[in-house]
């Protein structure tokens, strides 16, 4: 901080104590120290409150990059669909708008089914039962369930 040695220390505390006298040199030792501490307190908090603020604008310049990388892919977006050209009507439904609601509306949906069916599917079939795993392993059904 300041370049003072102990010379010059002790050569300021005895011009103080022959300014201000023996009786109130004690007390005028305990305001400057008092007022040292507050000071370095003080220094210290601003030195943090610049680091975080330093911090929050690094990552402020950070996002408002990613921001920018970000308009840029959107922007070639664009270009790109604007490039990309528009299928034509399918045949058989040019000229009605009817027919792209209707596909909207039925083509996605799965069919309907009126009963469940109690055939197993391909994949039901190939997968081992229980009681498969059971025998394999030597042990009953109830031994494997939880």
């Amino acid at each position: 901080m300041f370049d003072i040695g102990f010379w010059e220390i002790a050569l300021i505390a005895v011009v103080a104590l022959l300014v201000v006298g023996p009786e109130e040199f004690p007390r005028l030792v305990r305001t400057i120290g008092a007022t040292l501490g507050k000071i370095r307190r003080f220094v210290q908090e601003a030195k943090q409150e610049l680091d975080r603020e330093v911090i929050r604008a690094d990552e402020l310049k950070r996002l408002m990059e990613k921001e920018a990388k970000i308009a840029e892919l959107h922007e070639a977006v664009e270009e790109l669909n604007a490039t990309i050209p528009v299928d034509p009507v399918p045949p058989g439904l040019e000229g009605s708008e009817g027919g792209r609601e209707d596909r909207k509306k039925g083509e996605n949906q799965a069919p309907a089914r009126d009963k469940p069916s109690d055939k197993p599917s391909a994949t039901e079939r190939d997968q081992p039962q229980d009681h498969d795993v059971a025998q394999a392993h030597g042990t009953s059904k109830k031994e494997i369930s939880p």
